[in-house]
């Protein structure tokens, strides 16, 4: 059901999103078509997991907050239609147990050969900096041995800023940037420090294409995100 749902859903939100805000992408051929791959992006809105994968010509899926799944009445069947649709998985962010195992059904995604997105900030950020990035990311490319995508955003806090229930039009660039390919680049490194080592590159591409200023921290999650 959640495939058709995708199918859906794939093939009338992304023509319709790219007509209202005509997104500026640039280095899109840098995705590869199929197999495997991370889509690591900074993080402006709650709408970049819409944007990227309607951009994007194949599948990109996102984890979601569970929340998004378990609404009750048509309401509630109405959104949980929606984020299956457009490939997301639900996650308790709240449930470390929970977060941690979100690690391994990444890897099971990408085990499919099928493109996964990841905020590596691990939330949004509420001033334009870009935050240190997490290892989750670092963790999933060591792991799954697949090349990393860096992706920029540019304009989506515009679309729905951070406290906004509507979206509204404005101009919205994404740039790709060049795989980053770490097979074999740290055998025989401690996993801590190869962990560490992969997320800040991974991270410097990311500012190399949006130009933020690094905040030098971690992004902590506000209680009411």
């Amino acid at each position: 059901m959640t495939g058709v749902l995708y199918e859906v859903v794939h093939r009338i939100i992304p023509p319709v999103a790219r007509t209202l805000w005509r997104p500026t992408v640039e280095g899109l051929e840098r995705v590869p078509g199929t197999g495997p791959v991370i889509l690591a992006s900074n993080h402006r809105s709650f709408v970049d997991s819409i944007v990227i994968p309607c951009v994007v010509p194949r599948k990109v899926v996102f984890l979601a907050k569970s929340d998004y799944f378990t609404g009750t009445g048509l309401k509630g069947a109405a959104q949980r239609a929606w984020f299956e649709g457009l490939g997301m998985l639900p996650v308790d962010r709240d449930d470390t147990k929970a977060a941690l195992a979100s690690l391994d059904t990444a890897l099971d995604v990408l085990g499919r050969g099928e493109a996964f997105g990841i905020y590596p900030e691990g939330t949004r950020s509420r001033d334009g900096r870009l935050y240190r990035g997490r290892t989750g990311v670092a963790h999933l490319a060591l792991t799954a041995g697949c090349p990393v995508v860096p992706v920029g955003l540019l304009g989506t806090e515009d679309i729905q800023p951070v406290g906004s229930n509507r979206p509204r039009l404005a101009d919205v660039t994404v740039r790709f940037g060049e795989p980053l390919d770490f097979a074999g680049r740290f055998d025989g490194v401690p996993s801590g420090r190869a962990r560490r080592e992969v997320t800040d590159e991974i991270m410097a591409a990311i500012q190399e294409l949006t130009g933020q200023e690094q905040a030098g921290a971690y992004n902590d999650r506000p209680v009411d995100a």
